[in-house]
Parts: structure tokens; C-alpha cells; sequence
């Protein structure tokens, strides 16, 4: 089976993005269900796969990624409303049987990801 991972890297001071909380949900025509909440750790990784084994399925799922607060919490001067705050990343898994990495690059001005594995 595979699993789906994800890291944060902050490119405004060129290091992982610790203590950034990541929110997984799954999507459907109902609307979201929260799978599974974390922080990085000092990497800017989860400790463990978000999903992987029989949690593993095909589908629409969402990570939101807190990095408005993250910034905040590094002492980044930001402005009332944050740019870039609450990121949520939309993106399907078709097979199951492959790892899926969704990472997210992020600055408090702008954020971008990519499938990794």
C-alpha cells in the first residue's frame, strides 16, 4: 500500500517550516470530514504519514496548512487581513498503491506545491 506525506518549507528564511499545523480532510458530495490533524516537527514533517495503509483510498481530499500563524509565531510582521494565512491544498488520490508527497513552499506572500513521492 502507499501512503501520503507532506513537509512545509518556509523559502522566506530558507528552512523547514516547524510547528506549522496541518489539517487532512476528505472530500466528498456530503462535504468534509476531518481525517486528521498534526504539527511538523523541526524538519518541517509530520511524524508519521498522514495516511497510509487501509486508511489509504481513492478520492478528493484537502490539506490546510496554518501558515499565517506559523509566520506570526516566527515574529514576521504581517498585515490585518494575513495574504496568506489558512492554505488549503485540493488534490485526489487515484491509486492507492503509490505514495502521494504534497509539500507546500511558503512564504507570507505567496505558496506553491507539487506531487512528490
Amino acid at each position: 500500500m502507499g501512503k501520503l506525506s507532506t513537509h512545509v518549507l518556509d523559502t522566506t528564511q530558507g528552512k523547514p517550516g516547524a510547528g506549522v499545523r496541518i489539517d487532512l480532510y476528505a472530500v466528498s458530495d456530503a462535504g468534509r470530514t476531518l481525517l486528521k490533524s498534526d504539527t511538523t516537527n523541526a524538519d518541517g514533517r509530520c511524524g508519521a504519514a498522514l495516511l497510509e495503509g487501509e486508511a489509504m483510498k481513492p478520492g478528493t481530499y484537502e490539506l490546510v496548512f496554518g501558515a499565517g500563524d506559523y509566520f506570526a509565531a516566527q515574529g514576521v510582521a504581517l498585515p490585518t487581513p494575513r495574504f496568506v494565512d489558512q492554505v488549503t491544498i485540493a488534490f485526489g488520490i487515484a491509486d492507492p498503491q503509490q505514495n502521494y508527497h504534497v509539500p507546500l513552499v511558503v512564504t507570507p506572500w505567496s505558496y506553491s506545491t507539487y506531487r512528490g513521492s
